[in-house]
């Protein structure tokens, strides 16, 4: 009998102990589940990863152009988004993301971007018709400059190097790091987070038209230096080798 007191009680103490150590701080719910990197698929978790460094939180913008910018989600649709997250922009600080380009994220994931990045669109926020994203025609770097000059040098500057209310946009280390669409873009869409009107906003009472937009565009490029970073200016192979003088 007083085995079997002692046997039970022990017993008792056994599953005292399992109960503390199930609820004791520290241990994992029985629901609990460790997910690998690759099967997360929450938008804010994808986005703060991988985007936010460079567009700003919640797509407000940063170094880079605002992605909630009502006008760019106006004129880039699913499969913009899509391509550039997925292949990125070669030449540009835009990297690719998708594990079939050499990066992190699976396609489920590249989805999870578009689909919350395109959330932030917002219907009938416009009232205009953008322009379209992409140039209809090739632009004139002629035609270009009065257009320049009539749209973009009050903040800019007339030869583009800069004014009262911003800076260079024909500088070489810029121009070396954009595109020609993302200069396209942000003509279109502006950066309204630096205060940088869209197509509409740069002459009261005249928004730009699709050509001058890819005229001044035009202008722009033609404005990119051949070899940039270089120190000299002659590409010759003794200048090169002399070095700056």
């Amino acid at each position: 009998m007083k085995h079997q007191a002692i046997l039970v009680i022990s017993t008792m103490v056994a599953l005292m102990t399992c109960g503390a150590c199930s609820s004791s701080r520290g241990a994992p719910r029985a629901d609990s589940e460790v997910l690998p990197p690759s099967q997360i698929v929450d938008f804010n978790l994808l986005y703060g990863q991988n985007c936010a460094g460079c567009h700003g939180p919640e797509g407000k913008g940063g170094a880079a152009l605002a992605l909630a910018n009502p006008v760019f989600l106006a004129i880039a649709d699913d499969n913009v988004i899509r391509r550039i997250a997925t292949s990125g922009v070669p030449g540009t600080p835009m990297p690719a993301f998708a594990q079939s380009a050499g990066g992190m994220l699976t396609d489920k994931q590249i989805d999870a971007l578009v689909r919350g990045i395109r959330s932030w669109a917002k219907s009938d926020a416009l009232g205009d018709t953008p322009p379209p994203y992409s140039a209809q025609a090739p632009g004139d770097p002629q035609s270009g400059a009065p257009a320049y000059r009539t749209y973009c040098s009050s903040c800019h500057g007339v030869d583009g190097r800069g004014g009262s209310k911003a800076s260079s946009i024909v500088d070489g280390s810029y121009l070396a790091l954009v595109s020609d669409q993302e200069l396209r873009t942000i003509v279109i869409a502006g950066r309204p987070e630096l205060g940088a009107p869209d197509w509409r906003g740069n002459v009261e009472g005249r928004p730009m038209s699709a050509q001058e937009i890819s005229d001044v565009v035009a202008w722009l490029v033609s404005q990119r230096t051949q070899f940039p970073g270089q120190p000299y200016t002659s590409s010759s192979p003794e200048r090169a080798k002399a070095g700056p003088r």
